[in-house]
């Protein structure tokens, strides 16, 4: 074999690794915000009752303790999400933990995962939905067109010149 060939050969061989790299590191270093709910979820006519209490430990750490109603997050890298949950279902009951890991989508970076409806053992698409921020503009200039705020003119001057 000759240098030119070998030479060929290790350049393909170095460009197919370095693909194989990026193509791993897309599906385990993605990074996903997980939003833990802790609030009544109503499917198919049935009603999951949130939790009195809910502790939610990651990788040992505290990120969140909900009461009935509230939302707590975390940030994930990669495709599962692993947590400890310290359960108390009504008030003065004993807590219990418990381990779960959930397996993120790769496509949704802001994951709602609904627990009442997660323990309950509901299908995915009853306890998992996509978080959306509603941007809300509360300016006192909210709906006007660009004409209606300038007064009418190019310039905004608002007067007759």
């Amino acid at each position: 074999m000759n240098v030119k060939t070998r030479r060929l050969i290790f350049r393909l061989a170095t460009v197919l690794v370095l693909i194989g790299i990026c193509a791993l590191m897309m599906v385990i270093g993605r990074g996903h915000t997980v939003y833990l709910d802790n609030k009544t979820l109503e499917y198919n006519g049935e009603t999951y009752s949130a939790m009195n209490k809910v502790t939610v430990y990651v990788n040992g750490e505290r990120i969140a303790k909900l009461a009935k109603r509230e939302r707590g997050s975390s940030i994930c890298i990669g495709q599962k999400f692993t947590m400890e949950l310290e359960i108390v279902k009504e008030k003065g009951d004993e807590p219990v933990k418990e381990t779960f890991t959930v397996k993120l989508p790769y496509n949704i970076d802001g994951v709602v995962i609904n627990l009442p409806g997660y323990l309950a053992g509901l299908p995915e698409e009853a306890w998992r939905s996509e978080f959306v921020s509603l941007a809300t503009d509360t300016s006192e200039n909210a709906g006007m067109t660009d004409e209606e705020i300038l007064g009418g003119d190019d310039m905004g001057l608002g007067g007759d010149f």
